[in-house]
């Protein structure tokens, strides 16, 4: 195959570059502000949850699959977790067909350890029988439109799907798993260390959040923070830096204050957007 279609003309970039330098961007928006987030969950019926997060253009679908399998031998009784992201060509004309890219293997690397390090699922609670069957949790993203900020977008998605997932039906003495049979068992998650994921980047001297494909084809470097809470004050768990932009301790510092700040707004619409889901899940049981 060729060489992917580069969706970004040096003009683009320079007008970019020349709007952030006076704290401005082509949209409109200020260098913290995010674009608007809509939320549709259920997009799939052979999930066991499933959510499908747009992020101003960007759209991405994340499902969560469970199945039994044998524990790791350094964890036999903890239940597993995969993460994995798709960048489908049918999103992008900068993707293609083939092994995953490093940039996929990347977000689904990100996404991963904000769930890990955060203790937010209870891993011993997926556990069947010690050292002989756990159940184990595939959280599979795809893209479906890109327009920038895979990592905030996926990351999202994800926690949005693990929220509304139930368990599959179960039969303990056969071991059959009934796919497509859902109970009303949520996954055992530790909702007060819910990690939610701000990537800042930086062109110039300018940090901004939430970039679109052309400010992210511009950008220097970018950090990702994965901002929890806890108990009364938010908390980093974890950073990765991408870019060769190098950062100031004061950079860092705006970073990680802006990261707080937009991991409460997130929280709120999270919050909101999952009490909807479960209210209108009751209503068509009924």
């Amino acid at each position: 195959m060729g060489e992917p279609v580069k969706t970004i003309w040096k003009v683009t970039r320079k007008n970019v570059a020349e709007a952030m330098n006076k704290s401005e961007r082509l949209d409109g928006r200020k260098p913290f502000e995010a674009r608007p987030i809509e939320i549709t969950f259920g997009v799939s019926n052979k999930a066991e949850g499933s959510v499908k997060v747009k992020m101003g253009r960007t759209e991405v679908v994340c499902g969560i699959k469970m199945n039994t399998q044998e524990p790791y031998t350094d964890h036999e009784n903890e239940g597993t977790l995969t993460t994995s992201m798709e960048l489908l060509p049918l999103s992008s004309p900068n993707f293609e067909y083939g092994q995953p890219t490093i940039e996929a293997v990347e977000i689904g690397r990100v996404v991963d350890r904000g769930v890990r390090e955060s203790r937010f699922v209870d891993f011993e609670k997926l556990c069947i029988k010690p050292g002989e069957k756990v159940w184990g949790i595939n959280v599979d993203m795809a893209v479906l439109n890109e327009d920038g900020n895979l990592i905030d977008a996926g990351a999202l998605a994800a926690i949005l799907a693990l929220m509304t997932a139930r368990f599959p039906e179960y039969d303990e003495k056969t071991g059959v798993i009934k796919f497509g049979e859902f109970t009303d068992k949520k996954l055992p998650l530790k909702i007060e260390n819910m990690p939610l994921t701000t990537t800042c980047f930086k062109i110039g001297d300018k940090l901004f959040i939430d970039p679109t494909r052309e400010e992210e084809d511009t950008t220097e470097g970018r950090i990702t923070i994965e901002i929890t809470k806890p108990e009364k004050e938010e908390m980093i768990t974890a950073m990765q830096k991408g870019g060769d932009a190098t950062f100031t301790q004061e950079e860092v510092m705006k970073m990680v204050e802006e990261a707080v700040k937009n991991f409460k707004k997130l929280r709120t619409l999270v919050d909101e957007e999952v009490s909807k889901f479960e209210k209108s899940a009751k209503k068509s049981k009924k």
